[in-house]
């Protein structure tokens, strides 16, 4: 599990006797490594306050032209001279989305390319690149249908723009001049392209912010795995102080925020109090959490639990259901889902619904199309009568300032990926390297996705039919390509 503000108050000590106590008695929490550093850490921030920095004014990130995306996540960053005065910078980290109907494939291609998205077997780990290109293809004529229906492509790069720009004016506004950047994971600006200008610009300290206030190895933990990758790769960025916010959810800002949003949408029913407030989280393989160790689940249950907790404090009584959405495959994901709980609250007579979407900071297809659309429909199919959504938070006022928040409180702690800090154990940097071997250690190695092949109608043999099946797809695509004939074409002639 990783850092959560509750926790974290509750070990927090005035003294650093105290903190070498409560370190002490944190190493007793079996799988909770990462907790116990990061929280000694905020212990030693509730004693100081931060100075306030004056650095360069912001300038907006020079463009670059972009890499193939066959070589993405390839190479290392150009060195330049850093200035001696120090200058801060703050990363924000995101999906990415695909910018116009002839991005989607291509987008699609970078996720499914990912190993945290797609996990294969280490011996098939080379056909990685094949069957992401498959999936691409097949699954690109539907997704461009939904970004169709929304504009013809994702607002996400646009909106995260203004997020980084309304949080370096927050920032300003506490006296602290930095520099943000946006690395998306999948498509423009790359992370790679977002480094590029973080070491052209000189930055000395950086925090990494991870636009998903849940952690998940599918969302943060793929971003920062890459991110791990460039930095112990390049000798510039391998000396850069950094640390990492790995997950928010739990800051009061935040949490009011949505509180404030969920109570202006509640108000334009004509019986807010009979309406069931509908949180719709982006779902994750049972896997995940189950073998892998995944906070996600956690996290998110008491996400909406500080969030209905306000609710209830501003004398809200309504009830509430958590679902998640964008399931992928043959996989079991987190349930319940929630279009089988959309259909169960219509069959028990609730005829008011409030989506709420939690995982989401800004909006995107899976707000604009996947709820609003498809799951609307589906709510007045199974009879709701009244449908509300809330809206994602983009530049709420609120959320940017606690991002700010955020930023200032952490930025003291910078650390080096290279080696750890002088002596004191007990105040860590909460840098990539930390982060992600606390993770690391706590996990278990996942099992096989199934078990070997079992005679009958079972789980076994489906999957295994479909393997066999996807490996001949290869096959004939592989001979296609390479011999110019096609052999799908030749085979349906012989019926």
């Amino acid at each position: 599990m990783f850092l959560n503000s509750r926790s974290c108050s509750q070990l927090g000590t005035s003294s650093s006797s105290g903190r070498r106590r409560e370190a002490a008695a944190t190493q007793e929490l079996a799988g909770h490594r990462l907790r116990q550093r990061q929280c000694s850490s905020l212990g030693q921030q509730q004693q100081q306050r931060v100075p306030r920095v004056q650095a360069a004014a912001l300038s907006s990130p020079r463009p670059i032209a972009p890499r193939d995306q066959q070589q993405h996540g390839a190479g290392q960053i150009s060195r330049v001279d850093s200035p001696p005065q120090a200058k801060n910078g703050v990363l924000l980290l995101n999906l990415g989305g695909p910018e116009s109907l002839a991005d989607v494939r291509p987008f699609l291609y970078n996720l499914f390319a990912d190993p945290d998205i797609i996990r294969l077997p280490s011996a098939l780990r080379f056909l990685q690149p094949v069957l992401a290109n498959i999936i691409a293809t097949l699954r690109s004529p539907k997704s461009s249908e939904g970004y169709a229906a929304i504009g013809g492509g994702s607002p996400l790069r646009r909106i995260t723009d203004e997020q980084a720009a309304a949080l370096a004016a927050a920032l300003k506004g506490r006296g602290l001049d930095a520099e943000v950047y946006v690395a998306m994971r999948y498509w423009h600006p790359y992370t790679e392209e977002a480094l590029q200008h973080v070491v052209r610009d000189g930055i000395s300290n950086l925090v990494i912010l991870p636009l998903y206030p849940q952690f998940s190895i599918s969302t943060s933990g793929s971003s920062l795995r890459l991110l791990e990758h460039l930095f112990k790769s390049d000798p510039v960025l391998s000396n850069l102080k950094h640390t990492v916010i790995p997950s928010w959810y739990q800051r009061p800002g935040y949490v009011g925020a949505m509180v404030d949003l969920i109570e202006a949408e509640l108000d334009k029913f004509e019986q807010p109090e009979q309406v069931n407030v509908f949180f719709s989280a982006h779902g994750v393989p049972k896997s995940y959490v189950e073998e892998a160790g995944d906070p996600y689940k956690e996290e998110m249950e008491e996400c909406v639990a500080l969030i209905m907790a306000e609710l209830t404090r501003r004398g809200r009584g309504n009830e509430h259901t958590l679902a998640y959405q964008s399931r992928v495959g043959p996989v079991e994901w987190l349930q319940p889902y929630t279009d089988d709980s959309i259909r169960e609250l219509g069959a028990r007579g609730v005829h008011s619904l409030l989506a709420v979407p939690i995982s989401f900071v800004s909006e995107h297809i899976e707000t604009l199309e996947e709820i609003d659309m498809e799951y609307k429909e589906l709510a007045l199919e199974s009879g709701v009568k009244k449908w509300g959504r809330v809206p994602a938070l983009n530049t709420n006022a609120r959320f940017i300032e606690d991002l700010a928040d955020a930023v200032v409180e952490a930025l003291p702690y910078v650390g080096v990926i290279a080696g750890a800090p002088s002596g004191d154990t007990l105040v860590p940097m909460g840098d990539l390297d930390t982060l992600l071997s606390a993770y690391d250690r706590d996990r278990r190695t996942l099992p096989a996705p199934v078990e070997p092949w079992s005679w009958g109608w079972t789980k076994s043999a489906e999957t295994w039919n479909g393997r066999i099946a996807m490996v001949a797809i290869i096959v004939i695509l592989l001979l296609e390509a390479t011999t110019g004939q096609s052999f799908l074409n030749n085979i349906l002639a012989l019926d």
